[in-house]
């Protein structure tokens, strides 16, 4: 019989490695709440209408990557590749219009089948936050000053970049997409498939492209920048005045795109070499015209995503802070009162592995193994005089302490 193993492009988190997840996703929670935002989940699959409407027809992601199906019922159900759709949905459908401006964080798994590579995954995990209802430059700088700050608490923002572009408004666009469409024409034989059809739908996406004909060609392609109306520079002019007054630094890249027909003005990126090629760890921008595109009224918005995954292959080892105590009963009746013993710690707070089978040699292994700090050995002669022996698991020392006064005595651990 074959071994089962995961799905290709999915991997189990193991302890180690939900550790590092926790510090990742604990931190930005911690952080962004200082900017006031508040959690929120959405469902983990959606109506497949929610990411063809978002997303677009010719989009990699809904032509490539997504995971949908239809259920019992007839309806087509779509895992989200992505959360900021999501959120939109429940802005509409929870009839949250009255209530901005809104400030959302949220973490959770995503599902794209796209080629599986180091630190991307078909079923990966994503923070992000979301800002709902704010027009001004000034959402933007928050939004990225959230981002900046999450990626300084975890110790890595100086092995990332922060690369800024805007996008204009439609305005701004349609000139621009009229300049990429007489730009590409003359070469549309030279452009892949893919790029063809995006020639005629929407011309900004071929410069998202993967493909190397296509890369090339957008490389010598007109800069939105030189497209940009007053009121687009303004916008822009006051983002970036606005981040270097609190003191972040950032490069334009003028190549820095989103092809999504609900984005404009402000679009960015941190970027890192440390994971081999260049990579994104964090980006987002503004889409002021998604909610009115699934529905709703118009609401201005703008936000980001990170992906976890590649955010915990970047920061240090996790080390919980939470000591760890084993207690090693020898003897039936030792075991009967380790496990109030146990209980009694608990109540304290205190993080308690309890050993249930073998010699104290292999239970003093275990200790090691889960890096206990102190072993509370416990035997017929230490119960039969209410003590406990306590080992300092990284000195070798042993004392001996009375079982009442066990948790004074396992102070010096905390």
């Amino acid at each position: 019989m074959a071994h089962l193993k995961p799905v290709r492009g999915t991997h189990d988190l193991l302890p180690e490695d939900m550790r590092q997840h926790r510090a990742v996703i604990d931190t930005a929670r911690k952080i962004v709440r200082l900017y006031g935002f508040e959690e929120i989940a959405t469902p983990i699959f959606e109506s497949t209408e929610v990411f063809h409407r978002t997303l677009g027809d010719t989009s990699d992601v809904v032509t490539k990557e997504m995971y949908s199906f239809e259920d019992r019922n007839g309806d087509f159900l779509t895992l989200r590749p992505e959360n900021t759709a999501g959120v939109a949905r429940c802005f509409i459908s929870e009839g949250l219009a009255q209530k901005v401006p809104l400030k959302y964080f949220y973490a959770g798994p995503m599902f794209r089948r796209e080629r599986p590579q180091k630190g991307r995954l078909r079923q990966f995990h994503q923070i992000g936050i979301e800002l709902l209802g704010v027009a001004s430059p000034a959402a933007d700088v928050d939004v990225i000053a959230a981002g900046h700050r999450a990626l300084r608490s975890l110790g890595i923002i100086d092995k990332t970049v922060l690369e800024l572009n805007s996008l204009g408004d439609r305005e701004s666009r349609n000139a621009y997409r009229d300049a990429l469409i007489d730009y590409f024409t003359p070469h549309k034989n030279s452009l892949s498939d893919d790029g063809r059809a995006r020639l005629q739908r929407n011309p900004l996406r071929i410069l998202d492209s993967k493909d190397k004909a296509d890369r090339e060609l957008a490389a010598e392609a007109p800069v939105l920048s030189d497209y940009l109306n007053e009121g687009s520079r303004n916008f822009f002019r006051n983002v970036q005045d606005g981040l270097m007054r609190i003191g972040i630094d950032f490069k334009i890249n003028t190549r820095l795109v989103r092809g999504l027909d609900y984005y404009g003005q402000t679009t960015f990126e941190f970027v890192t070499d440390a994971l081999g090629a260049q990579g994104t760890v964090l980006a987002g921008g503004r889409y002021d015209g998604l909610i009115e595109l699934m529905g709703g009224a118009p609401t201005p918005g703008v936000g980001w995503a990170a992906g976890v995954e590649r955010l915990a292959m970047l920061i240090d080892k996790y080390k919980e802070d939470c000591p760890v105590f084993a207690i090693i009963p020898m003897g039936q009746k030792a075991a009967d009162r380790a496990h109030m013993l146990a209980e009694e710690l608990r109540d304290d707070g205190l993080v308690v592995d309890l050993a249930y089978a073998g010699n104290v040699s292999r239970r003093m292994k275990r200790a090691n193994r889960i890096g206990a700090s102190a072993a509370l050995i416990l035997g017929d002669e230490e119960l039969a005089r209410n003590v406990v022996q306590i080992r300092d698991m990284k000195t070798g020392n042993q004392s001996e302490t009375s079982l009442d006064a066990v948790i004074v005595g396992l102070n010096q651990f905390r």
